[in-house]
């Protein structure tokens, strides 16, 4: 009997897709400081007796400051930044229409498989994985392997900000398996219906895009340059720090769907202190499994929630601030754009690696969840 050979997987293309709107700082901050201004005229009575709380007011100064993000791309503008509204407006499609994520996915997807010199007919399984999907079923995932023409199967992972690399690894064990030689992980994150626009800690804070990534096999690979997964690492902890409770079981709780526990909050100090160091251990015992120093690796491909914990992750994995060419950031771009952020960073930044160049692909999120693959150039 012959030994089962586990093939080499690979990262052999991506693809990048995000809205045509954009919505900077100074706009945000206009619409949350008007609604502030008119809650506290309408509540002046309750606020003086201390009954309630005052609304917060911002400005967009402090938004680059606290988290590096200077705009971000939002599929819908209007509605947010209508102040009788602050909420986008998507309306319900019919059921024999594509849905958003989808829609959204699909144009993602197709630039990534162009990228991997890929068809349809070369895939054999379509993930969708992000930190939101706009309905419980049928799969967004199969919705998309429809849309696209690929026989096969498909499903929906969430994961909150790990979903990306979550999806990776689960795309990694198939080709290991034999299950499948190439699989199609896409991101479509649909991040700001979950934003509280009325809330000066968390209203900036994220931005809609999505990213496809195709995973397969190294002896189908026909593009010249593609990089080898070393292997991953995941693991999670639970915290209630990063939190959003809206779903199927709001309707049975008689509570109002959009108030803010619903939405997207978290406790932004605590998640800093806490997943920092939890991220910067995670990925320094990743290389070490491969014998590699933290100083081997050309470029650290991180989550991009904040630019301030990006920096200190990176201090702690260097031992000094790394360059922005060593752990780029599309924050001030994009914003943050749940799991999609370092997927971002990859498609835009692994153009100039050489043959046997090292990479680290890292998300750490909501959970906690982190998880990191491990990546080597090859160019042929």
């Amino acid at each position: 009997m012959s030994q089962f050979q586990f093939p080499q997987v690979t990262i052999s293309g991506t693809g990048l897709w995000h809205p045509e709107h954009s919505i900077s700082n100074e706009e945000l901050v206009q619409v949350l400081n008007e609604n502030a201004d008119r809650y506290n005229t309408q509540h002046a009575a309750e606020i003086e007796a201390g009954e309630l709380q005052p609304l917060a007011k911002s400005d967009a100064d402090f938004i680059t400051k606290a988290s590096g993000i200077k705009q971000r791309y939002v599929y819908e503008k209007e509605g947010i930044l209508d102040l009788n509204r602050m909420r986008p407006n998507l309306p319900a499609r019919a059921e024999d229409e594509l849905s958003y994520q989808a829609e959204m996915a699909v144009k993602a997807a197709q630039a990534a498989l162009d990228n991997a010199q890929k068809k349809a007919a070369d895939i054999d399984a379509v993930i969708v994985s992000c930190a939101y999907t706009e309905r419980a079923y049928p799969a967004i995932a199969i919705e998309v392997q429809e849309q696209l023409g690929i026989t096969g199967f498909g499903f929906d992972m969430l994961v909150a900000c790990s979903a990306a690399t979550f999806g990776l690894h689960r795309a990694y064990e198939m080709i290991r398996s034999g299950s499948a030689k190439a699989v199609l992980v896409v991101n479509p994150e649909l991040v700001t219906p979950q934003l509280n626009y009325a809330d000066r800690d968390s209203h900036f804070i994220f931005g809609d895009v999505a990213t496809a990534v195709i995973v397969e096999a190294e002896e189908t690979v026909t593009t010249d340059t593609y990089f080898k997964v070393l292997s991953t690492k995941a693991v999670t902890q639970y915290s209630n720090n990063i939190r959003s409770n809206f779903g199927h079981l709001s309707r049975a709780h008689d509570s109002d769907v959009f108030a803010s526990p619903n939405l997207f909050h978290q406790e932004g100090r605590k998640v800093f202190k806490e997943v920092c160091p939890m991220a910067a251990k995670h990925m320094t015992e990743h290389l070490s499994a491969h014998n590699i120093e933290n100083a081997q690796v050309k470029r650290w491909f991180l989550h991009q929630a904040n630019l301030n914990m990006n920096q200190l992750i990176a201090k702690k994995l260097l031992g000094r601030p790394a360059t922005n060419d060593e752990a780029p950031t599309i924050l001030d771009e994009f914003g943050n754009t749940a799991s999609a952020g370092s997927i971002i960073a990859f498609n835009r930044h692994n153009s100039d690696f050489k043959h046997g160049d090292i990479g680290m692909i890292c998300s750490f999120g909501a959970g906690y969840s982190i998880g990191s693959l491990a990546v080597e150039c090859v160019k042929k």
